[in-house]
């Protein structure tokens, strides 16, 4: 079966069964291996990427679900660690295992295109699906008060 959606900006058209989960399309039928494999079961958030700006979990996502609309993966943020939260992520040194980050920065980006002053308590929210096992949340929360700072001067 074949699914067209847009990617990081650009059509594209897949042949995969309407039940295979939208990671396994990202990484093994397009080649982006930025999204991680975490739980499989859409508990850990390592797999976040968006739909039509909204966070997901594209391990438990099949594919018929996303034909005709937009997913950004992590490779969408920039090619050169530019983005606010790539580059706050750097500044506030988080990533220890690093395995997470991917999901972890999909999450945050997702909360400041609807927030531009998080809260603790805001970030907290929007990240709890987010698992961290190396325990780096309080640097995430630093980075992504960071990000919005800088996202605001923009």
């Amino acid at each position: 079966m074949a699914t067209q959606f847009k990617l990081n900006g650009k059509e594209v058209s897949v042949q995969a069964e309407a039940d295979t989960p939208l990671l396994w399309v990202i990484r093994d039928e397009i080649g982006l291996t930025g999204t991680k494999f975490g739980c499989g079961l859409a508990l850990c958030g390592a797999c976040t990427v968006h739909l039509d700006g909204q966070p997901i979990r594209s391990c438990q996502t099949p594919v018929s679900v996303v034909a005709g609309k937009k997913v950004a993966t992590i490779e969408s943020l920039s090619k050169d660690n530019s983005h606010p939260l790539q580059k706050a992520w750097i500044a506030h040194d988080v990533p220890q295992c690093g395995y997470c980050q991917s999901g972890q920065l999909m999450s945050a980006a997702a909360l400041l295109s609807t927030n531009k002053h998080p809260s603790d308590t805001d970030i907290d929210n929007a990240m709890s699906g987010n698992i961290c096992r190396c325990g780096t949340y309080n640097r995430i929360r630093a980075a992504i008060h960071t990000a919005a700072a800088e996202m605001r001067k923009a």
